[in-house]
């Protein structure tokens, strides 16, 4: 009677954790991507494309919140992180109304703010749900928010242009407001969840704060694996959110459903939950990395020959799109949910998966500002269908090399460990006491 209670009760805290994790970064979405809908033909700022400009000046600012959080969320403690939660987004919506209410082109200094409210949300969300026995699928439905609110927040623009006739300047802050007292009452029910428990600590290793000594200490003691690891997400980040960003100039969608978008990323997001909520079942923390390092691999290897092959595959554009977003969110969202709280669990590490998520977001994000800040100088006038085609061919074959290399390095030093008979934690010193988030 108890194991059944006890499962009742894991069952629970699943869907109340889970389900607000996932509810919260789709909100998350909803006040920062619907503005993607519009391709804001015609507009140009200073001699550039309007849209670029605004991707890339949003980017910035979302950019420079994920090196600063880097140490923000490393160190944020739980008894701070509704209040953070609370202030980005109603700065985040303010943003929104200032977009439209000024002027086109200098609007976009609103979106410039917009992308500096929300860059941390993601780590101060994950940091309400690791460190638990069930993180696998709590991570699992926050990082499948990614896929299917993407889609979601780009058919909601379409749909309140098109149907409602709501002015592309305007639609950001409509749909923002609906969003915001939706993403707070998640950010609550964030709140009031229960600490890890005895058995959470025991399997995934307690969760400190990292202060700036721990970082770099941290760093050093797994170098090798994580530059591949980063240099990796780099890539991989780029081209995620050159996807996202852009999609409605890669592909043409004047014959398509405003909810095509929405469609193919709910099968995505579907299959994706599928696989990784299988890891749940792994209490070996090696081999679920190993297993992990496997789907990614496939991942990267089915993105690159589904681009190098496109012409004689004779795809249709949507089940390119289908094809091109799963391959690349099965090995983007690995890094971004299950793998780090593993890693954390596997070494035995003092510290927190917001450092490395902050860590590899910034990276990736600078690719990404630099990619379109080099495309607009040199005045590329380019296929955005063929630079992606490209890029995800590219990518897929050096992520390939890069994450086997890791893999292995992953597989030799926890053999190291073993075969030193290591009877204490391996840990990265921070203070004389450490302080639990």
């Amino acid at each position: 009677m108890m194991i059944k209670n006890k499962q009742l009760s894991d069952i629970l805290f699943i869907l109340w954790a889970g389900g607000a994790a996932l509810l919260s970064y789709s909100l998350v979405y909803a006040l920062r991507k619907p503005y993607t809908a519009a391709a804001f033909e015609g507009l140009t700022f200073f001699g550039t494309d309007y849209k670029v400009a605004v991707t890339t000046i949003q980017i910035v600012g979302y950019l420079i919140a994920k090196f600063c959080g880097i140490k923000i969320i490393s160190e944020l403690r739980r008894e701070n992180r509704f209040r953070f939660f609370v202030g980005s987004a109603l700065l985040a919506e303010a943003s929104l109304v200032g977009f439209g209410l000024l002027e086109a082109p200098y609007n976009v200094v609103a979106m410039f703010i917009n992308g500096l409210s929300l860059g941390c949300m993601w780590g101060v969300i994950f940091s309400f749900i690791e460190g638990r026995k069930v993180t696998d699928m709590l991570a699992s439905l926050l990082g499948v928010s990614i896929v299917f609110s993407s889609g979601i927040a780009k058919s909601f623009g379409l749909f309140a242009m098109n149907e409602l006739h709501i002015d592309a300047f305007w639609m950001p802050a409509a749909i923002g407001g609906v969003a915001l007292p939706l993403l707070l009452l998640m950010g609550y029910l964030l709140k009031i969840l229960p600490p890890p428990t005895a058995e959470d600590i025991a399997l995934r290793n307690e969760r400190v704060v990292l202060d700036g000594k721990g970082r770099k200490a941290l760093f050093r003691q797994y170098a090798p694996i994580l530059t591949l690891l980063f240099i990796g997400n780099f890539m991989l980040l780029m081209l995620r959110d050159i996807k996202e960003d852009f999609l409605v100039n890669i592909l043409d969608m004047s014959n398509q459903s405003s909810w095509m978008f929405a469609r193919v990323d709910t099968i995505v997001t579907l299959v994706i939950l599928a696989i990784f909520s299988l890891f749940i079942f792994c209490r070996n923390n090696i081999r679920a990395l190993m297993s992990l390092m496997v789907l990614v691999v496939a991942g990267c290897m089915s993105m690159t020959y589904i681009a190098y092959h496109y012409e004689t595959l004779h795809l249709s554009p949507v089940v390119w799109l289908f094809l091109i977003s799963l391959s690349l969110y099965v090995a983007y969202l690995t890094f971004q949910t299950i793998f780090f709280d593993r890693f954390i669990a596997c070494f035995r590490i003092k510290g927190n998966v917001g450092f490395f998520i902050a860590m590899i977001d910034f990276i990736g994000y600078l690719g990404t500002v630099s990619l379109l800040a080099t495309k607009e100088f040199l005045n590329i006038d380019m296929n955005w269908f063929a630079l992606f085609n490209h890029l995800a061919c590219f990518v897929g074959a050096v992520c390939t090399i890069l994450f086997v290399i890791a893999g292995f390095l992953i597989f030799k030093r926890y053999r190291q460990r073993v075969k030193a008979k290591e009877i204490q934690p391996e840990e990265i010193l921070i203070n004389p006491q450490y302080n639990t988030i």
